[in-house]
C-alpha cells in the first residue's frame, strides 16, 4: 500500500487510511455464533429498555439503589450497541475495513463503556455495603444526591482516562501492518501494529487494565468481605440467609463480567499465554453476555421491579381489552 513506509524520521507520524478487522476468520461455524450474538442483542434492548421504563414511570423507585441499576442498565446498552451490530457487520457482510478515525472512535466508545461497566457494579456493591452494614444509616451515608453524584464522577472520570489513551494513538505510525487480529479495533493489538515506539501505549493500557479491572474488583471484593463479616455476626439464619441473598445475584453478575476479564487483560496482555482466537472469543463474550443477563438475574427478579412490571402489563391488557370493547360496540351502533 502506498502509506506503508520503511524508514522513519522522529518526526514522522504515518497513519494509514485504515485497518481491517481479521479476529473471526479462522472460526468454524461462526455464521451460528453470529446468530446467537443477534440473540442477545436483541434480549438486551428489550430487559434493559423494559427496566429502564418501569423505574422511570413509578416514581416510588427514584430511590439510590434503581438509580445505579437505571445506570447499569443505560451502559449495558451502549455497550452491546457499541459492539454487536459492528461485528455482524464486519463479520457476516464482509465488510471488514474500518476507516482510521472511525476506528479510534470506536476503540474510545468500546472502552468507555466497558470501564462504565465496571465502575457500575462497584457502585451497586457499595449500595450494598451500605444496605447491610449500615441499615439505620442507609439514606444519610448514601443519599439519591450522593448517589448521583457517584455516578456523574464515574462518567466523567471514564471519559476522560478513555480520551488520553485513546488520542496517545495518534503519536503512532503504522507502516508495517493493518490486520487488527480482534472483533473491533481493539486497543492492544492495533498499537502492536506500530512501527515506532509504541511504550507510552503500552504504560497507558496498563493503567487503563488497574483503573478498569484491578482498583473496581479490589473494592468490591472488600466490600462483601465486611459483608460477609456483618452477616455472620447476625443472630438468626432467616437474617443471615436474607441478607445473602440480596448479594447473590450481584455476586454472579461480578463473577461473569471480571473472570474472563482478568484472563485476557492480565495473563493474555502481559504474559502473552492466551490463544489469539481464544481471546477474541472470549473477550467478545465478555463484552456482550453481562449486558444480556444482567437485567435477568439482577433487576427483573428484584421484588420491587418484578411487581410494577407485571402491574405495567396487565394494565396495558386491560387498556387494550376496553380498546377493543369500544371498537366492537362502536361497530354495532353504526350497523344499528
Amino acid at each position: 500500500m502506498s502509506f506503508f513506509r520503511t524508514a522513519l524520521n522522529s518526526s514522522d507520524i504515518i497513519h494509514p487510511p485504515g485497518f481491517y478487522i481479521v479476529g473471526f476468520e479462522s472460526f468454524p461455524f461462526i455464521n451460528v455464533y453470529f446468530i446467537f450474538l443477534v440473540f442477545v442483542y436483541v434480549v438486551t434492548v428489550l430487559f434493559n429498555s423494559l427496566l429502564i421504563y418501569v423505574v422511570a414511570v413509578n416514581h416510588c423507585l427514584h430511590t439510590q439503589k434503581f438509580f445505579a441499576v437505571i445506570n447499569l442498565a443505560v451502559i449495558d446498552l451502549c455497550l452491546n450497541t457499541c459492539t454487536i451490530p459492528s461485528m455482524i457487520q464486519v463479520f457476516l457482510v464482509k465488510d471488514n475495513f474500518i476507516p482510521f478515525n472511525l476506528c479510534l472512535v470506536q476503540m474510545y466508545i468500546y472502552y468507555t463503556f466497558v470501564s462504565l461497566e465496571s465502575y457500575a457494579l462497584t457502585i451497586l456493591a457499595y449500595d450494598r455495603l451500605i444496605a447491610i452494614c449500615f441499615p439505620l444509616r442507609q439514606n444519610a451515608i448514601n443519599s439519591v444526591r450522593s448517589m448521583c453524584c457517584m455516578i456523574g464522577i464515574t462518567w466523567c472520570f471514564a471519559l476522560g482516562v478513555t480520551a488520553f489513551t485513546t488520542g496517545i494513538m495518534t503519536r503512532l505510525s503504522f507502516c508495517n501492518s493493518v490486520r487488527v487480529f480482534s472483533y473491533f479495533c481493539d486497543y492492544a493489538p492495533v498499537f502492536r501494529l506500530a512501527c515506532n515506539d509504541y511504550s507510552m501505549q503500552w504504560s497507558a493500557a496498563s493503567l487503563l487494565v488497574v483503573l478498569l479491572i484491578g482498583g473496581p474488583f479490589t473494592f468490591i471484593c472488600l466490600s462483601y468481605v465486611s459483608i460477609l463479616v456483618i452477616v455472620f455476626r447476625m443472630k438468626t439464619v432467616e437474617r443471615r440467609v436474607k441478607a445473602l441473598a440480596t448479594c447473590a445475584e450481584h455476586i454472579i453478575i461480578v463473577a461473569i463480567f471480571y473472570i474472563p476479564l482478568f484472563v485476557i487483560f492480565t495473563i493474555g496482555f502481559y504474559l502473552g499465554a492466551v490463544d489469539p482466537d481464544q481471546r477474541v472469543l472470549s473477550l467478545s463474550l465478555a463484552s456482550c453476555i453481562p449486558p444480556c443477563i444482567n437485567p435477568v438475574v439482577y433487576s427483573l427478579k428484584t421484588k420491587e421491579i418484578k411487581i410494577r412490571a407485571l402491574a405495567l402489563f396487565r394494565k396495558n391488557k386491560v387498556s387494550a381489552n376496553k380498546a377493543k370493547s369500544k371498537t366492537v360496540m362502536e361497530g354495532v351502533r353504526k350497523e344499528w
